[in-house]
């Protein structure tokens, strides 16, 4: 059996996973990396993009939306949303982009002399846009 590490996944909803894992491939906001046993600890941010799990069992994946991931002795990863990737359909992915983009907009009206959050916000909505090509769904392209 291959070295493992605890791994858990929850969100303001539920935990949707805690096993015992080979590796995470996590989107975060500095760029993808890859967890694994006896990895140096770090506390990174999400943004919006797959989580890959490899078990003993296969992968699984998560589509996240934001968060943040704490790596010690084993990965715990705080998703502002997760939900399996196989539960994501063209319609739930349009509303996950509907919702960054209201959350652009009102960071737009509401720091129209601070281009910093807005251009955050903007960020954060092409990444959501993104998930829709990683996944395999048609990417919705809202206006800015």
């Amino acid at each position: 059996m291959a070295e493992t590490m605890q791994f858990d996944l929850v969100s303001p909803e539920r935990s949707l996973m805690s096993a015992q894992v080979k590796s995470v491939q996590i989107p975060g906001a500095d760029g993808d990396m890859t967890a694994m046993p006896n990895h140096a600890p770090l506390i990174t941010t999400l943004r919006p993009g797959v989580l890959k799990v490899e078990t003993d069992k296969g992968t699984e994946e998560f589509v996240v939306t934001g968060g943040f991931a704490e790596l010690a002795e084993g990965l715990s990863v705080l998703a502002e949303r997760a939900v399996p990737k196989a539960d994501v359909d063209q319609a739930a992915y349009e509303a996950m982009v509907d919702e960054a983009h209201a959350a652009y907009k009102q960071t737009k009206e509401t720091s129209k002399n601070e281009p910093g959050p807005v251009d955050d916000a903007a960020k954060l909505l092409a990444d959501m846009v993104a998930v829709g090509t990683h996944i395999g769904l048609s990417p919705k392209q809202p206006s800015l």
